[in-house]
């Protein structure tokens, strides 16, 4: 089995791939070990210009993409079954437009795990987090301004992630991964007219009409059915 920390940049929000890049990256005994030298880093082509406002955030320009291969080629390493990132999913789904099947990949997000152990954060997002663990340094600064970039924002969230491995002292990567499972359940509903109300003191009408929409995000819903199991 094999993890690694991955992070993409798309064309739009949402878009199609035109950067992946990803590292290899263990846990044992507590610490994380990420090899810097196999870090995987590609540009790739897609098949609609890049948007000018995802082109303001990651600074990729359509000139950059000549003679890079074509999105669809992209192929995880063998025997990838942990993939770490800042909010993962965006990156799964990115994957997932490249043809890559995600159905067996564990997912372990760390932005969910920030929130987990830094829960007065002013902000979850990468750069905040890294000035926030560095008190503001200057080396923080001279990192973060190539962040937004495939490769240096899977640094920067190694950097983030060995320190969410020694708050909750996880041993292992599987231990990470039940970690990230846990707490991406949410505690507060963030939408509707019981935004900002614990899942816990919704109305059990509320509930049970939120359990049966079909396109409900599955960590809510598990949240929902513990909810639900309770009132019973």
């Amino acid at each position: 089995m094999q993890a690694i920390i991955l992070d993409t940049e798309t064309h739009t929000l949402n878009g199609q791939p035109i950067e992946i890049a990803y590292a290899p990256i263990q846990i044992q005994d507590g610490k994380i070990s990420l090899d810097k030298s196999k870090i995987f880093d590609q540009l790739y082509q897609v098949d609609e210009p890049i948007s000018f406002a995802a082109m303001a955030v990651h600074h990729i320009l359509e000139s950059d993409l000549i003679d890079q291969p074509h999105y669809s080629s992209f192929e995880l390493p063998a025997e990838t079954t942990y993939i770490i990132g800042h909010n993962i999913d965006y990156d799964i789904r990115a994957l997932e437009k490249c043809g890559v099947d995600t159905s067996k990949i564990k997912a372990i997000c760390t932005l969910a795990l920030a929130r987990r152990v830094w829960p007065n954060a002013e902000a979850h997002n990468i750069s905040a987090l890294i000035y926030m663990i560095t008190k503001g340094s200057e080396k923080a600064r001279d990192m973060i301004k190539k962040a937004h970039r495939a490769d240096m924002d899977i640094i920067l969230t190694a950097n983030i992630l060995m320190h969410e491995v020694h708050q909750l002292q996880i041993q292992s990567i599987e231990e990470l991964y039940t970690a990230s499972e846990e707490a991406r359940i949410p505690q507060i509903i963030n939408f509707g007219k019981h935004r900002g109300t614990a899942i816990a003191d919704l109305p059990a009408d509320y509930v049970q009409w939120l359990l049966r929409q079909e396109d409900l995000d599955p960590y809510l819903r598990k949240a929902l059915e513990n909810t639900s199991i309770l009132t019973l």
